[in-house]
């Protein structure tokens, strides 16, 4: 049985598609072990609560500094005894402790297909409202696991989302998440929980059963 702690920082949409796909079956030997959240007053910790999944709010600002908190954060994580993290729109910097002590146990959701509108700055509708601007007719959503740097560890999974005429930051963020990151991260920790996702010189291999 994989167990997953979840990180948020907003609504949890998707860990709702998560705590969906387990309850459904399209995630498989799988249990949410701890969803952890920097901010107290997100929605995530409500839906977190609903489905009886302990819940706990880590924030920066509760905290003298980085380092405090790093250490904070790290202890949570560490006491929940995860197989894997998830960072499900989890918008603070990763502690490069965690990194190296979960090396190819961390997985990002980012609503771009990567290397396009990623890395420093990219995040929330700054990815979409980037894509627009550049007039890219077709965007997406990544699921790759995290390294040392900004959206640059090895890519697990993509999916390509048209981007249409009249989109706003906004609708094509909804379009994004319904038809790409709702689908791509419960099926990538589908994978993981399952053996079937090897890393080999920095890329991922889908192992067929």
């Amino acid at each position: 049985m994989l167990k997953i702690v979840v990180c948020v920082s907003g609504g949890g949409t998707n860990l709702q598609a998560i705590i969906d796909g387990i309850d459904q079956g399209k995630i498989t030997n799988t249990k949410i072990s701890g969803v952890i959240c920097n901010n107290a007053g997100a929605y995530a910790l409500t839906r977190a609560k609903e489905h009886d999944i302990p819940a706990i709010c880590i924030s920066p600002k509760d905290y003298t500094d980085r380092a405090e908190f790093n250490k904070a954060f790290l202890e949570k994580v560490n006491e929940l005894t995860p197989d894997l993290i998830v960072l499900a729109g989890f918008l603070v910097n990763i502690p490069a402790e965690m990194v190296e002590s979960y090396a190819n146990r961390i997985i990002n959701i980012h609503p771009s297909l990567i290397p396009s509108f990623c890395g420093k700055g990219y995040y929330g509708l700054k990815v979409h409202e980037g894509a627009l601007a550049r007039g890219v007719k077709v965007t997406g959503a990544t699921v790759h696991f995290v390294d040392d740097g900004t959206d640059t560890g090895p890519i697990i999974l993509q999916k390509a989302v048209n981007v249409e005429e009249d989109d706003t930051p906004q609708t094509l963020q909804r379009r994004v998440m319904e038809q790409a990151e709702w689908q791509i991260l419960p099926q990538a920790i589908d994978l993981i929980a399952n053996g079937r996702v090897s890393v080999t010189d920095g890329k991922v291999k889908i192992i067929n059963v």
